[in-house]
């Protein structure tokens, strides 16, 4: 027979803001959907590549259209098992929560950024600067999580101690 010794869980990261983890979690869900449902209404996407190539058919235009819905339905999809992989981490105290919270912020950011920036041939930029955007805003959720992660934790003398 061998003993077990309980374990206490462990408590949250310090400076866990778990209301900007679900927010960055609901954004980045709504910014995987946005182009399907771009798609199923108002089709801006389809305007964008006409905008660019006037003389392609619509064979052509659908095509590159679904090519950067796809692009961008895949890019934010990976975000979400981030976000969950974060948000587990951290309100269970893990000790890599930091660094991954970061990480994942970082490589969000970047590819937010790549999205507002990236041109191509007769594009102003590949992503429609609506769709773009839509992908920096969990971003803006990220960085409100993951700043108090890193402040060092004050410590509130009492100025009367009682004896």
């Amino acid at each position: 027979m061998t003993a077990t010794t309980p374990t206490t869980p462990r408590a949250a990261v310090p400076g866990t803001r778990p209301a900007a983890l679900y927010t960055g979690l609901a954004l980045t869900v709504l910014a995987t959907l946005a182009p399907l449902i771009d798609i199923a209404t108002i089709d801006t996407l389809t305007s964008h590549v006409r905008d660019a190539y006037p003389d392609w058919g619509p064979d052509l235009v659908a095509k590159d259209r679904n090519a950067i819905a796809t692009y961008l339905v895949a890019t934010s999809a990976l975000g979400i098992p981030l976000w969950l992989v974060t948000i587990r981490a951290l309100t269970t105290g893990k000790r890599w929560a930091r660094t991954a919270a970061t990480l994942a912020f970082a490589a969000g950011t970047f590819t937010a950024l790549l999205n507002l920036s990236l041109s191509g041939e007769h594009y102003d930029v590949i992503v429609p600067y609506q769709h773009g955007t839509l992908t920096l805003l969990p971003c803006l959720a990220g960085l409100a999580a993951i700043v108090p992660l890193w402040r060092r934790p004050t410590h509130t003398t009492n100025a009367h101690p009682t004896p």
